[in-house]
C-alpha cells in the first residue's frame, strides 16, 4: 500500500533551510527598535557555524562521486570553519560572565503564536525523522557512538523485537533498530524542549522567554541538520539540561549530570565546574549524588550488556581508549587532526585542562548566569582537541547558547544555603523523634492576682 500524499513531507535541503531559519529568527526574535544591540549580534552569530555544515556535506559528496582532491580540501575548510565558529562562542561564553545588566526580551510575536509555531515545527521535524528515505547521505552518523548507547540501543531493539506483537516480529532487525532510534531522538529532543519552557517560567520569570527559547530550539538548523539521526548528541544534553533546570536541588542536579556522563564522557568534565557552583551550599550531596550516578548507569549498562551478550566491556574505558579522547596519540577518525602529530594536539588539551581548573574556583560564589556560561564554554572547548569530527557536536552546547542568549539578570539565582535539618533524612528523624519522645508535663497555671 503506497503511502498517501498527503503524508509525504520534506523539509527542504540544508541550504534552503538555514536561510528560512535565519529569516524566520530575525523576523521573531531581532529587537528592530535597538539594531546594535548584544542579543542581536547572538541571534546572527547563532548561524556562524552553518556554513561550516554545508562546507562538509559538499565534501563528502565530492568523496563519494570521486573527486577525492577537492572533497578533502573542503573537508579541511569546512572544519576549519566550524572551529573558528566555536572560538567566537567560547570567547562569548567567556565573556558574558561580565555582562550583568541584561534587558527582558520581547519576542515580534504573542506567546501564543510562537507556542503554536513551535509545536508546528516539532510535529513537522519529528514526521521527518520518522519517515524512511533511500537517499544514503541521510542514514551516515555523525562521529562514533558512545559505547553505553550503542550497546544499550542494541539491546532495546532485540527486546523490542522479541515482543509478542506479530507486525514487530516480522520486521527486520534494521526496521526496529531505525524505529527505536528515531523514537528515542524524537523524545530526547522534546526533553530539551520542556526542560527550556520551564526554565524560562520558573527561573527567568518569563513565559515569552520559555516559549521563545523553546522554539528558538527547533528553528536554528543544527537541530534540523540531525534531527531523528543523531540520538547519542542530544541523549546525554536532555539530562544535562534538566540539571540546570533543578540547580537548587544539588542531589537531583547530581544525579542527572551523573547519568548524563554515564553514558556520554563529555558531561563528567563538567563536573568540576558544578562542584564549584555548590561550594559550601550542597557540593558533597552534589558529588556523592554525581558518582553514585555514574556507578548506578556503568553498571546497569554492563548488566544489560552482560544478560544479552556476554560481553561485560566498560563503555567508559572503552571510549577512553581511543585516540579520540587521549590527546597523546595520532588520531585517525575523520577531523582536522587525522593524522597530525600529538604534538600539536596535546598543547590545547592542556590548556584546556588548566581552563576548566580555573574557572572551578573562579569566580567565587557562581550564579546561574556562570554556570550556564561556563559550562557552555566548556562544552565548546572540547571541540578544538577532540579528534572525532571535533566541531560538529553542536548539539551538545546549543541548549545552553540558547540560555545564555535569553536570560534576564540572574546574578541572585544561586544555590539555596543548606541547613542542617533541611535534608529529607533529618526531616524524616525529626518526625520519628517527635512521636517516641516522652511528653513534657505542662507547667500548672498561675492565678491572676
Amino acid at each position: 500500500m503506497e503511502p498517501s500524499i498527503f503524508l509525504d513531507f520534506h523539509l527542504p535541503n540544508a541550504a534552503t533551510w538555514l536561510y528560512f531559519s535565519l529569516i524566520l529568527t530575525l523576523t521573531l526574535f531581532f529587537q528592530f527598535a535597538r539594531p546594535f544591540c548584544v542579543r542581536n549580534l547572538d541571534l546572527l552569530t547563532l548561524f556562524l557555524l552553518s556554513p561550516g555544515f554545508l562546507l562538509l556535506q559538499e565534501a563528502h559528496h565530492y568523496l563519494d562521486v570521486g573527486r577525492t582532491e577537492r572533497g578533502e580540501r573542503e573537508l579541511i575548510l569546512g572544519y576549519s570553519w566550524l572551529l573558528a565558529g566555536s572560538a567566537y562562542w567560547f570567547v562569548r561564553s567567556v565573556i558574558d560572565i561580565g555582562l550583568v545588566r541584561r534587558p527582558s526580551v520581547s519576542p515580534n510575536l504573542t506567546t501564543a503564536g510562537l507556542a503554536c509555531l513551535g509545536v508546528a515545527m516539532f510535529v513537522g521535524q519529528a514526521s521527518v525523522a520518522l519517515r524512511r528515505t533511500s537517499d544514503p547521505s541521510e542514514s551516515v552518523q555523525v562521529g562514533r557512538r558512545p559505547a553505553p548507547i550503542e550497546q544499550v540501543r542494541g539491546q532495546a531493539t532485540a527486546v523490542v523485537q522479541q515482543a509478542p506483537t506479530e507486525a514487530i516480529q516480522s520486521a527486520s532487525p534494521d526496521d526496529v533498530r531505525f524505529w527505536v532510534e528515531r523514537a528515542l531522538c524524537m523524545a530526547c529532543h522534546a526533553a530539551v524542549v520542556v526542560a527550556l519552557l520551564l526554565i524560562g517560567v520558573q527561573h527567568f520569570q518569563d513565559r515569552a522567554a520559555g516559549v521563545g527559547m523553546a522554539t528558538l530550539y527547533l528553528l536554528v538548523p543544527y537541530t534540523a541538520f540531525d534531527i531523528g539521526r543523531q540520538l547519542h548528541h542530544v541523549w546525554p544534553t536532555a539530562f544535562l539540561v534538566w540539571a540546570v533546570y533543578c540547580y537548587r536541588r544539588p542531589v537531583l542536579s547530581g544525579w542527572l549530570l551523573g547519568l548524563a556522563a554515564g553514558t556520554a564522557l563529555f558531561p563528567a568534565l563538567l563536573f568540576p565546574l558544578w562542584l564549584g557552583f555548590y561550594a559550601r551550599r550542597g557540593a558533597g550531596r552534589f558529588a556523592r549524588s554525581f558518582l553514585g550516578a555514574v556507578a548506578v548507569s556503568v553498571g546497569i549498562t554492563g548488566l544489560v550488556t552482560t544478560g544479552w551478550s556476554g560481553d561485560a566491556t566498560l563503555g567508559i574505558a572503552t571510549t577512553l581508549s581511543l585516540p579520540d579522547w587521549q590527546p597523546w596519540k595520532v588520531p585517525n577518525a575523520e577531523s582536522i587532526w587525522t593524522g597530525a602529530h600529538w604534538a600539536y594536539r596535546l598543547p590545547l588539551f592542556v590548556l584546556y585542562v588548566a581552563f576548566l581548573v580555573g574557572v572551578s574556583v573562579w569566580p567565587s560564589p557562581k550564579n546561574l548566569s556562570h554556570l550556564i556560561s561556563l559550562s557552555a564554554a566548556l562544552l565548546i572547548g572540547v571541540q578544538f582537541w577532540h579528534a572525532d569530527r571535533g566541531g560538529v557536536y553542536v548539539l551538545w552546547y546549543l541548549p545552553l547558547l540558547v540560555l545564555l542568549v535569553f536570560r534576564p539578570n540572574l546574578s541572585a539565582a544561586e544555590p539555596p544555603t543548606w541547613e542542617p535539618s533541611a535534608g529529607l533524612v533529618s526531616r524524616i528523624a525529626g518526625a520519628a523523634w517527635r512521636r517516641v519522645r516522652p511528653a513534657r508535663p505542662e507547667p500548672p497555671h498561675q492565678l491572676a492576682v
